[in-house]
């Protein structure tokens, strides 16, 4: 009898863990989603000058909850907006390269069970977090305009975003696991 009540008891715990985990990933969808909107556009050749605060909660979400969280948020949340917007050529790119910057800013300050606590873990995941994307956009324009030159004035727009975001990012991570919100 006491086996099937701790059997009962450690299911209910693993449902709650994984609708904890939905809504946690749906809201992390809607904030990214919600933080792409704050944008403003550079002049580019190509269009995909966009510079918005998206990046920032990306790194936040990936930081705070790791690599599963990280690229599920910013590639559906990016992707979706591309759709939805004026910037769906970019969609395929997006998805990707933000599935993977995601998945690695995760990774990096997760490693070793830690739980994005490190400041210089969280800077380094920033950092390569921000080198895939900046090749993931660079080659992804290039293949989808057909022209390896072309993407090099999209280069400046995205370490923009990398910086802004990435600087916010360091800043609230700490506050955010400070004040016991999450």
């Amino acid at each position: 009898m006491n086996h099937t009540i701790e059997n009962s008891s450690i299911k209910r715990r693993s449902e709650r863990s994984k609708t904890r985990e939905m809504v946690i990933m749906g809201l992390s969808i809607a904030l990214v989603y919600v933080a792409t909107l704050i944008q403003f556009e550079l002049p580019t050749p190509n269009g995909g000058g966009l510079v918005h605060l998206g990046t920032g909660m990306s790194y936040i979400l990936a930081l705070v909850y790791g690599k599963k969280i990280g690229a599920v948020s910013g590639s559906v949340a990016m992707g979706m907006f591309d759709i939805l917007s004026k910037y769906t050529i970019w969609a395929p790119t997006t998805i990707i390269t933000r599935a993977i910057m995601g998945y690695v800013v995760g990774m990096i300050a997760t490693k070793n069970g830690e739980s994005g606590d490190s400041f210089a873990r969280n800077a380094i995941a920033i950092v390569v977090g921000g080198a895939i994307m900046i090749a993931g956009y660079y080659v992804g324009e290039a293949v989808t305009f057909g022209n390896w030159i072309t993407p090099a004035a999209s280069v400046g727009g995205n370490l923009l975003q990398i910086i802004v975001g990435g600087a916010g990012a360091l800043a609230i991570v700490p506050a955010l696991k400070k004040s016991k919100v999450l």
